[in-house]
């Protein structure tokens, strides 16, 4: 099944169960849907579900990704530390060898992020909430 038309509860996530909501607020995922899936057409692979710090967005945007500045005309309040959000397994890859990656919702990241990231480096990385 083609995975734009699957439903995100179809998916799996990196620990083998169905794929969790990352954030609705603010809106994420390469569908806008608050889930970390992606298809064929998402070149960037958007399924790591991170819960972002300001160390992270500082060096996110001297990478040349801004995440903090609001784009409006998109829809895009900008993010602030807590925030959680669809990030790129490839840009969270470069995060974790330069030492920078925030902390991952295993629950609600993607099982195609595990063709970028080990799962042991994963796991290292999840997010426990309070």
């Amino acid at each position: 099944m083609d995975s734009e038309k699957s439903s995100p509860v179809e998916q799996l996530n990196v620990l083998g169960q169905p794929l969790e909501l990352c954030s609705c607020k603010p809106l994420t995922g390469w569908f806008r849907d608050g889930f970390c899936r992606s298809d064929v057409l998402d070149l960037g692979q958007h399924t790591v579900c991170c819960v972002v710090t300001d160390p992270f967005l500082t060096y996110s945007k001297a990478q040349g990704n801004d995440l903090t500045t609001p784009a409006l005309d998109f829809g895009f309040p900008g993010l602030r530390e807590g925030d959680q959000w669809c990030l790129c397994a490839p840009r969270w890859k470069q995060s974790y060898d330069d030492g920078m990656a925030p902390m991952v919702r295993l629950e609600a990241t993607e099982i195609g992020a595990l063709t970028v990231i080990g799962i042991d480096i994963l796991m290292k990385y999840a997010y426990k909430e309070n």
